[in-house]
């Protein structure tokens, strides 16, 4: 990592020979006592996703800390498996824990959008000391099949566009309905975090194949309520998007009913999930993570501020 950038590349070998890749945010000044933070993306996302909120939580903080961020396989920057039968939750967990090792992260503050919001309640219960406090952003243990139709709907069939312009244009009309206010040079930046670049044009930032994985799906998922509470030793946050059609307010409200304590916000105008670019969000983010640093009564973090 050069001076002046913000983060640095980690590459490293799953247990079945994947090259996956990680980035690391360093806490300014070094040396910073607060727990770190890994950031887990969506189902065809990845690491990109967090740059605004992990520049906020390692650079511009009066408690800064180091944060990673990840690219699951056939995400990003990752290697796409060969066979996307491993495009599956546990199978993504594993990879988590793996680099958890690597990099010797005990206690940490996991942050999961959607798909890295599964993965966390499943660590939390297969391996709860690898948790020191948790936030999932617009996901809990009940999805919405609305939700999921829409999605399954889209993945692995979108065509690539032919320039950035394209792919911002594409990216606003594909969410401007849960997103109605989301200005066009958020969706600019969007598109540059979940497209790759090859020769100074948009590539493919999944595997197209994850669309495989979803075609198996048949049902409603099971409920995740005895992974979320394992996750009740820990501090939570749950984001919840306005618009969204996976997390629905009333499974908040059990979701709150079995975590007393947990704390949660609304994101005005956004759908799922939350694109964690706003000062709201961040902010709310960076106080609950720093109140549970503090070692906060659970009491105390329920009213994070909006």
């Amino acid at each position: 990592m050069t001076s002046g950038e913000a983060f640095e590349d980690i590459y490293y070998t799953s247990r079945d020979g994947l090259r996956l890749h990680a980035r690391r945010y360093p806490a300014a000044g070094g040396g910073s006592r607060a727990r770190p933070a890994l950031c887990l993306a969506g189902l065809t996302r990845n690491g990109r996703d967090f740059h605004d909120l992990a520049v906020a939580l390692s650079r511009r903080s009066n408690n800064p800390r180091t944060v990673y961020t990840l690219d699951y396989r056939g995400r990003g920057l990752s290697d796409f498996d060969p066979d996307w039968r491993n495009y599956a939750v546990h199978i993504e967990m594993l990879d988590v824990l793996d680099f958890i090792t690597l990099a010797g992260l005990h206690n940490a503050a996991l942050i999961g959008t959607s798909r890295g919001g599964l993965i966390t309640m499943l660590i939390a219960a297969a391996q709860p000391t690898a948790i020191g406090a948790a936030v999932l952003n617009d996901i809990g243990p009940v999805i919405e099949h609305e939700g999921l139709a829409r999605i399954s709907g889209y993945v692995g069939r979108v065509p690539l566009p032919i320039s950035w312009a394209d792919a911002a244009r594409m990216v606003r009309e594909l969410n401007r309905r849960h997103f109605p206010e989301v200005s066009d040079a958020v969706w600019e930046e969007a598109a540059r975090q979940w497209y790759n670049e090859k020769n100074g044009k948009p590539a493919p930032g999944y595997d197209p194949n994850l669309g495989n994985a979803l075609s198996v799906l048949d049902g409603p998922l099971p409920a995740l309520w005895p992974q979320f509470e394992a996750l009740k030793r820990v501090p939570l946050m749950v984001l919840r998007g306005e618009n969204s059609d996976i997390l629905t307010a009333e499974t908040v409200d059990e979701m709150r009913r079995r975590h007393p304590a947990m704390a949660t916000i609304t994101v005005a105008n956004q759908g799922h999930a939350p694109l964690l670019k706003d000062t709201t969000s961040i902010e709310a983010i960076r106080h609950f993570l720093t109140a549970t640093d503090a070692g906060r009564e659970f009491a105390t973090l329920a009213s994070v501020p909006a």
